[in-house]
């Protein structure tokens, strides 16, 4: 039995994985991380157990030569990890497809190829495993690849560019391209543009030959200025929020008949900065709260409640992330903890969450890695 072969039974079937064998007899989390590398081949993406019992964290597996691999992102399957790699490098942006081998929690590479677009930072996978589209930040470019059934990525179908920026300049010279994430149906998909203050979208037919095409409206026009960069549904598909890194801002969206309708706008950092950096975003599984990573000064995450029946947001308060430039942060399957990346301080930090307050507490648990920038976790049942 080749490699392939064995790694989808492998998935299909379970494992025999005594990571979590004395309390979780029938589960095991990990955790991928992504990482910056100096721009040179290197361990590049990192894999650890996760115990949902006390947010322990223990090292497993490291990847080898691979470049600047500063965003993951697992197949739906849970079988394949795509990264985007050679990311911030000139004339250069690849994105790799990696099978992964649940039982020993392993990554082994399978090929790549060039991303369409200079500086790849965001993925995400078609339900069904079938196709992948990235975003090119510096190109501001969106590239729509085909998935073999190995999981091996084939040559980008379409690369749709943009060249308009808006009225922060230099950081809006051009179009930036910062995320590509489906509708909840996944017959749409939305790419928030930091660079013409857009959020992007398309229509997506994973049937035809050419899945992608822009939608009706085109875009959704954001507010000058705010550079539109993570984009999230809400569990009840219904609501939608954005985290606008250039104002510090999230707007709240209503989503109907395909489109997205501003219903809110708040500030994402504590006090006023004179410069903003928002990042990341994510949504508790209960969907009644809703954080948001703040970089810069502040150094950490804002917490709001969310109210399900009208979309609007409350702060509940902001959370210091204990390191230096929170880039992205994950919250554990259970929905008991929440992981943040510290990139410029090269630690990953463990909070334990409130359920019911949304607030959280820092943990005894971090782990040093070198340039952490992206977070994914996923259990896997034996």
């Amino acid at each position: 039995m080749n490699y392939l072969l064995s790694l989808t039974v492998i998935c299909l079937s379970g494992f025999s994985s005594s990571l979590f064998a004395q309390t979780h007899p029938n589960k095991t989390t990990y955790l991928f991380i992504g990482t910056y590398t100096h721009s040179k081949p290197s361990k590049g993406i990192y894999i650890y157990s996760f115990n949902p019992d006390n947010g322990a964290l223990t090292f497993v597996s490291n990847g080898e030569n691979i470049t600047n691999p500063s965003y993951i992102t697992l197949a739906p399957d849970g079988c394949h990890l795509y990264a985007c790699t050679e990311t911030q490098l000139p004339n250069a942006g690849s994105v790799s497809a990696f099978g992964f081998d649940s039982v020993h929690g392993w990554l082994t590479f399978i090929n790549k190829q060039h991303s369409g677009g200079e500086n790849p930072v965001y993925a995400s996978v078609y339900k069904a495993n079938k196709w992948l589209v990235n975003a090119n930040y510096t190109q501001g470019s969106v590239s729509v690849f085909p998935l073999n059934d190995n999981g091996s990525l084939g040559i980008a179908d379409t690369v749709l560019s943009y060249l308009e920026g808006s009225i922060d300049t230099p950081r809006q010279s051009r179009a930036h391209v910062h995320s590509v994430v489906f509708s909840p149906q996944q017959d749409h998909l939305f790419a928030p543009d930091l660079g013409a203050d857009k959020i992007r979208g398309y229509t997506f037919d994973a049937n035809r030959k050419h899945p992608l095409q822009p939608a009706d409206p085109q875009f959704t026009s954001t507010v000058p200025g705010s550079g539109p960069r993570h984009f999230i549904f809400h569990p009840n598909g219904r609501l939608a929020y954005c985290t606008e890194e250039l104002s510090g801002t999230i707007s709240a969206y209503s989503y109907d008949d395909e489109k997205l309708q501003r219903i809110q706008r708040v500030a994402s950092y504590a006090a006023k900065q004179d410069w903003y950096a928002s990042s990341d975003i994510h949504i508790s599984p209960d969907g009644l709260f809703l954080y948001a990573s703040n970089r810069e000064e502040e150094h950490s995450i804002s917490i709001f409640s969310i109210d399900t029946t009208s979309g609007l947001l409350t702060l509940v308060g902001h959370q210091k992330t204990g390191g230096k430039h929170p880039r992205m942060f994950t919250i554990d399957p259970t929905g008991n903890y929440l992981l943040v990346a510290n990139l410029f301080s090269n630690n990953i930090v463990v909070f334990k969450r409130d359920k019911k307050t949304g607030l959280l507490t820092r943990t005894h648990n971090t782990i040093k890695i070198p340039q952490p920038s992206c977070l994914q976790m996923r259990t896997y049942d034996l």
